[in-house]
């Protein structure tokens, strides 16, 4: 997205300060309390954005192939608030601070593109916020699988094309293992959806949306 939208001019000093950074499942992009030194733009694989809740962890977003991470840093201390770790081998597009200030300087259709995607993800936060506040947990877990499905999609066997571990669908849920477990295995009963190890199918997609009292 940052090479698509910045002028035709600027392409050559992007590719003289951009690094491409590799890490392997498990490994961490950037973290949380850690002073923030660049933008990432996710080239393949999924990173997930979490941050410390307390005693747990809460999976704030994912990011997939042409979604930008590390934003949430920028501000006046410039600290990067959340965490940032590969669910599986991921590559991104480092950009650093400095060059990334200075592309919003000249790069207005970039600017305006980031203006958007900072108002739709507020609007995301505030939105996940009161789902927490007054949302029940089983609805949690319904509308979590269906944003899950809205952004990755269904692979060609009919799963959701993200495979999450159990606890990360509990982190992003904000709800426990045993709860989110339990909640499965009770819409898998009702054939709601089915379940291979990882692999999560919804089969009924009314009936999950009606889990979250937004029919």
């Amino acid at each position: 997205m940052f090479c698509k939208l910045c002028m035709p001019e600027w392409l050559p000093a992007i590719n003289v300060n951009r690094q491409m950074v590799s890490v392997k499942k498990g490994e961490v992009l950037f973290k949380e309390g850690e002073e923030m030194t660049g933008i990432y733009f996710v080239y393949s694989g999924f990173v997930k954005v979490h941050k410390q809740w307390g005693q747990k962890e809460l999976i704030v977003r994912f990011a997939k192939k042409g979604d930008v991470a590390g934003h949430r840093g920028l501000g006046a201390d410039n600290i990067y608030p959340v965490s940032g770790t590969a669910l599986d081998n991921v590559t991104a597009c480092y950009i650093p601070l400095d060059f990334f200030m200075s592309s919003l300087k000249v790069n207005y259709e970039f600017m305006h593109w980031l203006m958007l995607f900072f108002a739709e993800e507020l609007k995301q936060s505030e939105r996940k916020m009161r789902n927490l506040a007054h949302m029940s947990v089983k609805g949690r877990v319904a509308q979590a699988l269906i944003t899950l499905k809205n952004k990755f999609g269904t692979a060609a066997q009919g799963y959701i094309d993200i495979l999450l571990s159990r606890q990360d669908l509990a982190s992003y849920a904000g709800t426990t293992y045993e709860t989110v477990f339990r909640i499965i295995t009770d819409l898998a009963d009702q054939n709601i959806l089915t379940v291979d190890g990882k692999k999560i199918t919804v089969l009924n997609d009314v009936a999950l949306q009606s889990l979250t009292g937004d029919e």
